[in-house]
């Protein structure tokens, strides 16, 4: 039984190094255990830069809904969290159009230090656009933590304040990182093989 499962477990590795998703093929990039250490790094960081700070949370859906939950655990603090969330690609291609679908209130930021979480930063142009409106807003500082950095894709003055991992320019999936709204759930990140 044991050889068996050993078995079985090897081939369900094996076919996990690529994954399909619709018309594109992907294949392992970062594994989980790289994310995960990536984000406690952040956290200390984080924490030591808030220590005196009564911050303001706020999760960028959808894409980094896994960073955000396992950011915030590694934390494990009394802060406050909320969300909003924002649009601009289409299929593996950013619209360069930014939609607000679920937009923050102005008086959550009045006067406070406003973390967004993000799960990727490439051409900078969403994360650019929700910073200057928190300011605008009232926010009395804003920070970036971003899981993933493309800094070969930035096409605007942005400096994230706090990254997990720089990766080339490449489409990815995974960890919270979809395709068309699929490949979400997976624990590992791909990159696209075939565009």
């Amino acid at each position: 039984m044991n050889l068996l499962y050993l078995c079985f477990f090897n081939l369900l590795e094996r076919s996990m190094k690529r994954i399909r998703l619709k018309d594109k093929e992907f294949e392992l990039f970062i594994p989980e255990k790289e994310v995960l250490a990536a984000i406690e790094r952040i956290a200390g960081e984080i924490k030591e830069d808030m220590k005196d700070k009564n911050p303001l949370f706020v999760g960028v859906l959808n894409g980094a809904f896994m960073f955000i939950a396992d950011l915030m655990r590694m934390l494990d603090g009394s802060y406050e969290l909320t969300f909003a969330r924002y649009s601009s690609y289409k299929g593996t291609a950013s619209t360069g159009t930014i939609q607000e679908i679920l937009p923050l209130h102005p008086t959550d930021v009045e006067g406070r230090t406003v973390v967004l979480l993000e799960d990727i930063v490439d051409s900078g142009f969403t994360m650019s656009y929700v910073m200057n409106k928190l300011r605008e807003q009232g926010a009395a500082e804003v920070k970036l933590a971003t899981m993933l950095f493309k800094p070969a894709a930035l096409k605007c003055d942005l400096k994230p304040d706090y990254i997990g991992i720089k990766i080339p320019n490449e489409f990815i999936v995974g960890y919270g990182l979809d395709y068309d709204e699929m490949g979400r759930a997976y624990r590992d990140i791909y990159k696209i093989v075939n565009n």
